[in-house]
């Protein structure tokens, strides 16, 4: 499908759509021909007069295109408004490839929009996505693995995010750290809409102190106002990031390192994650008025948006932070699940082991590993015995009621109790209880027959089972 801009006469990268043709069934090692053949036609030019250090050329040196494709493959994830899937990209590259560098060294390549999708956050909005073509993709992250490495080096010692070798464990350890040296309040910032409101002529001039390859300014700046497509309609991207494409992660931290170095110069203590952030003070009345105080930086010097609502000053024990809470002790400050995430793992169990959703045994044991290792993976920092200890219990009666409900029939409960070494007549009344399922789940009939120590030996993996393991 080819896509054409709104007002303007440049036309696009030819791509696929459905009918576009499979790729080999066998890739090359490197996938060395990924990048050969002519087929594409592109008008508009890009204001080349600054090309210091050949920044461009060594973003589509043959290397570095195919480390992109590699990662973009590795990533896969949804089409693009083309409707090319990431399995057909290998045999475009090979096919269109040479073509695509003479376009972005030409400057007259233009990007294709996004396509719109919005998937729903926690408190029931929308989060919205854009999502690039296959090529832009690769194209994108072949921008970003050249601009990582400069860009690194400039970025504060305690921002997390989208960093190489660094991690939200990282980022709420050092909270932690700060919280035990007597720095207990914060101040709990939430920029509004970051990635909407980004002011897309400040994130060029942040970039332009860096870059000077003006080609590679301008190919960013054509990423940024490639526009979308929303249920067929054209919208203009004037203003923001497009969250979903490969570059923006690194210009949100890009952005947001104007901020991080200003609290650096004002020596306020401050741990970043992407957007999330929060500063921190030893009294209330200090983190008041350090709020008081770089909001007009970030909103007339960065022209982001804080969202005044959501922006808190509060003790560090009242906070969400990237999931967690923290918790005073006799040993300290220390880190717990916050109730939030508690409730929110439970809905997704809850989802899981519901017995309208059509899995089987085996599907319903993977899924609910999957959840659970993940989980526990990510929550392992926070004191938690207790908690897992209480969500085992209620996840045992959830598996019992669904293997309740599975028997369904009086004929099949009595004869799988029969099995589990009821005798008749205790089998029979069983199998006939009029008892809702939730309550026979944490009945004598289940928890004597469906016994914790048979679930484990049928594959259920538990929340505390998997903790021991994972702090051995």
């Amino acid at each position: 499908m080819k896509v054409t801009k709104v007002g303007t006469k440049e036309s696009r990268i030819p791509c696929c759509g459905k009918g576009y043709p499979q790729r080999d069934s066998a890739e090359h090692e490197g996938y060395a021909g990924a990048l050969t053949d002519k087929r594409i036609t592109e008008t508009d030019h890009t204001n080349t007069n600054s090309r210091e250090d050949e920044l461009l050329e060594r973003i589509l040196s043959r290397h570095n295109l195919n480390q992109a494709y590699k990662q973009v493959k590795r990533n896969k994830g949804a089409h693009g408004v083309d409707g090319m899937e990431v399995e057909h990209l290998l045999q475009y590259l090979k096919d269109n490839g040479e073509e695509l560098k003479k376009l972005v060294l030409d400057g007259k390549y233009r990007p294709n929009p996004v396509r719109r999708v919005e998937i729903p956050k926690d408190n029931g909005t929308m989060r919205t996505l854009g999502i690039p073509t296959a090529v832009d993709r690769v194209l994108q992250q072949a921008i970003t693995q050249v601009l990582s490495p400069i860009f690194e080096p400039q970025f504060a010692e305690t921002s997390y995010g989208f960093r190489p070798r660094r991690s939200a464990h990282d980022a709420l350890r050092k909270c932690k750290e700060y919280a035990n040296q007597g720095y207990t309040y914060v101040v709990d910032m939430d920029l509004e809409k970051f990635f909407d409101t980004v002011n897309q002529s400040k994130m060029i001039e942040i970039l332009s102190r860096t870059i000077k390859d003006g080609r590679v300014i301008s190919l960013i700046h054509k990423y940024l106002n490639a526009g979308a497509m929303n249920r067929g309609e054209f919208e203009e991207t004037k203003l923001g990031l497009i969250q979903g494409g490969n570059i923006s992660p690194l210009c949100s931290n890009i952005m947001l390192n104007e901020l991080d170095h200003e609290l650096e110069r004002r020596e306020i203590k401050f741990v970043r994650y992407a957007d999330d952030m929060i500063l921190f003070a030893r009294t209330k009345r200090s983190a008041q008025r350090i709020l008081r105080h770089i909001l007009p930086y970030i909103e007339d010097k960065l022209r982001l948006k804080v969202n005044r609502e959501k922006t808190t000053v509060a003790y560090i024990g009242k906070i969400k932070f990237l999931g967690y809470g923290f918790y005073p002790s006799k040993d300290g400050i220390k880190l717990r699940v916050h109730t939030k995430s508690v409730k929110k793992m439970k809905a997704r169990v809850r989802e899981i082991t519901t017995r309208s959703n059509g899995l089987g045994y085996e599907q319903l044991k993977l899924k609910l590993k999957q959840f659970i290792t993940g989980w526990v993976n990510y929550f392992k920092l926070a004191d938690m015995k207790n908690l897992l200890k209480k969500t085992d219990e209620w996840l045992r009666r959830r598996l019992r009621m669904y293997i309740w409900k599975r028997w369904k029939r009086i004929r099949t409960r009595y004869t799988m109790l029969r099995k589990l070494n009821f005798d008749h007549n205790t089998a029979f009344k069983f199998a006939c209880t009029r008892k809702g399922y939730w309550r026979v789940a944490n009945s004598h009939i289940l928890n004597t027959s469906v016994t914790d120590a048979r679930l484990r030996q049928a594959g259920y993996v538990f929340f505390t089972d998997y903790l021991k393991t994972v702090r051995m």
